[in-house]
């Protein structure tokens, strides 16, 4: 049989312990209902703690190296815009230089294709210079290279090498006449440029033939190298897919580690809500206790 005293309320203690632990959990899940986080701190699971800040690391690295690699794949669709531009401007060369190489024209004929092809040249030019972005033309400048980051360590790199494109670089020659003009290799493409042969009004059409097979020559050394840069940009393309795979991955991981199930965590408010006032009512009954002994004195 219990005791009755009214020094010492064990029901209302138990009362009390009871709701301080309904209290306590009742702040945890009001807290992760507010965060949306069931391990926000280290004092909630330390090891699972360190574990989602490491892994959050990992996802931070990640955008550093998308960074890199957006950065990497800019450059090379610059190249390749470019590039489509210089394909197009070479095929009208040669179709100048076709046209001049027909016997059948007179030379005034073949004069008109001269300046129309050097004018091209300079377009040519033009498009070569104007390929950069953010400082780095991978087909004019006598150096340069991007070396984009592919991981979160930076084992990994997506490299393309500078490919001289330009027209200093496919047509080599001396200084020549064209069209009664003395032209550079470094300013224009221009049919004297990559002949050395003279103007092309000559009467045959034989300079313009040289040019011709000149400017088929240009054509392949320009194809080829394109088509390694587009290479280049497939492997950016697909590590950049990789990369953005990789990281929501790890935030999924993460998500699974620290957030909260917040219909798990609702359902456990009401419940919790619900015990606190069953708590409040069983200590207020405790208390009303110790008035009752006071009927066996009357």
């Amino acid at each position: 049989m219990a005791m009755n005293s009214i020094n010492t309320n064990v029901g209302a203690m138990t009362a009390l312990q009871n709701l301080a632990a309904t209290q306590t959990q009742l702040s945890v899940t009001q807290n992760r209902i507010n965060t949306g986080l069931k391990i926000a701190s280290a004092k909630d699971n330390g090891a699972i703690w360190a574990i989602a800040q490491t892994e959050k690391a990992q996802s931070v690295s990640l955008d550093a190296v998308t960074n890199s690699l957006n950065n990497g794949k800019s450059v090379l669709d610059t190249t390749l815009q470019a590039g489509s531009q210089m394909t197009d401007i070479l095929n009208q060369m040669r179709a100048k230089a076709l046209a001049a190489s027909d016997a059948g024209i007179d030379d005034a004929s073949r004069t008109q294709y001269e300046s129309e092809f050097a004018k091209l040249g300079q377009s040519y030019a033009n498009v070569v210079a104007s390929a950069g972005f953010n400082g780095v033309n991978l087909i004019d400048a006598s150096t340069g290279a991007i070396s984009a980051i592919g991981s979160a360590d930076g084992g990994i790199k997506i490299t393309s090498a500078h490919d001289s494109l330009n027209a200093a670089t496919l047509f080599t020659t001396s200084l020549t006449t064209v069209a009664g003009t003395v032209v550079a290799p470094s300013t224009v493409a221009s049919v004297d440029t990559v002949t050395s042969k003279g103007n092309w009004a000559d009467g045959s059409g034989t300079n313009a033939k040289a040019a011709l097979t000149e400017i088929d020559a240009a054509i392949k050394s320009v194809t080829q190298g394109l088509s390694g840069f587009g290479v280049d940009a497939k492997a950016i393309d697909n590590q950049v897919t990789l990369v953005s795979g990789l990281q929501d991955s790890l935030n999924a991981g993460i998500g699974n580690l620290v957030d909260a199930n917040l219909a798990q965590e609702s359902a456990n408010l009401q419940s919790l809500q619900t015990k606190q006032q069953l708590g409040v009512q069983a200590l207020s009954i405790a208390n009303q206790s110790t008035g009752i002994l006071l009927g066996l004195f009357r």
